[in-house]
C-alpha cells in the first residue's frame, strides 16, 4: 500500500540486509567513503599524518551505508557506520563528526562490532564520552556534536538511526573541530584537550 503524504511524495515500506560481520549494507542507495587524505586536517599532528600518508598511503578511515529516505519530519534515517582500526601521532582513527542542521534533533548508535568511544560536545564546550563495544547504545542528545572514535584493532560497527530531516552540519567541524580529542597515553585512551581547536584549516 503507498503511503501518500501532502507534499506528494510517496513512501514504502521495505526491509534491507546487512553484514553484522563488516556492515556492507545490500543494495544501499549510498555509500560514502572518507580517506586519510580528506580527514588529514582534523588531526592534531599534522606531520605525523603526511608521514602516514607516504608510508602507507591513503588509507580508508571510515564508511558509510546508507538507504535513501525522505528528508522530511516524520521519517527515520539509518545507516552502518564502519570506522577502520589506526592511529596518527597517538590520535586514534575517527569520523569527521558532525552536528546536526537541525540543531533540536538527537540520534541513537548501536554499537554491533568492535570498540570505540562517541565524544558528544555541545557548542559552549561541555562534553561527554561514552564507551561503545557490541550491544551497548549511545544516545545523542539534540544540540551535541558527535565523532566515533575506534581504539580497538578491528573495526567499529554502529548502526545509527536519527529524524528524517535532521540534516548534517560537517562545515562547523571542519572550521572549529572538536575542543577535545581522544589520544593513547600508557596504553589507554585518554580525553585531552585540542590544541588546533578553532583553527583547523
Amino acid at each position: 500500500m503507498e503511503l501518500k503524504v501532502a507534499d506528494g511524495r510517496v513512501a514504502y515500506p521495505f526491509s534491507v540486509g546487512w553484514d553484522p560481520k563488516d556492515g556492507i549494507m545490500d543494495d544501499p542507495d549510498n555509500h560514502i567513503e572518507r580517506y586519510l587524505s580528506k580527514l588529514a586536517s582534523m588531526f592534531n599532528d599534522r606531520e605525523a599524518c603526511e608521514k602516514y600518508l607516504k608510508e602507507k598511503g591513503d588509507v580508508l578511515v571510515y564508511e558509510v551505508y546508507e538507504k535513501k529516505i525522505p528528508h522530511r519530519d516524520g521519517e527515520l534515517q539509518f545507516c552502518s557506520s564502519i570506522t577502520h582500526p589506526g592511529m596518527i601521532g597517538g590520535e586514534y582513527f575517527m569520523t569527521k563528526g558532525h552536528f546536526h542542521a537541525r540543531r533540536d534533533t538527537a540520534e541513537i548508535y548501536y554499537c554491533i562490532r568492535g570498540r570505540g568511544y562517541m565524544l558528544m560536545e555541545l557548542e559552549n564546550g561541555e562534553h561527554v564520552i561514552e564507551e561503545m563495544y557490541p550491544g551497548r547504545s549511545v544516545y545523542v542528545p539534540a544540540h551535541y556534536a558527535h565523532r566515533s572514535i575506534n581504539t580497538g584493532n578491528e573495526i567499529l560497527l554502529s548502526l545509527a538511526v536519527y529524524p528524517g530531516d535532521a540534516g548534517h552540519d560537517y562545515g562547523s567541524i571542519e572550521t572549529s573541530g572538536f575542543r577535545h580529542l581522544v589520544v593513547e597515553k600508557n596504553g589507554k585512551p585518554q580525553v585531552v584537550e585540542n590544541p588546533r581547536y578553532g583553527k583547523m584549516k
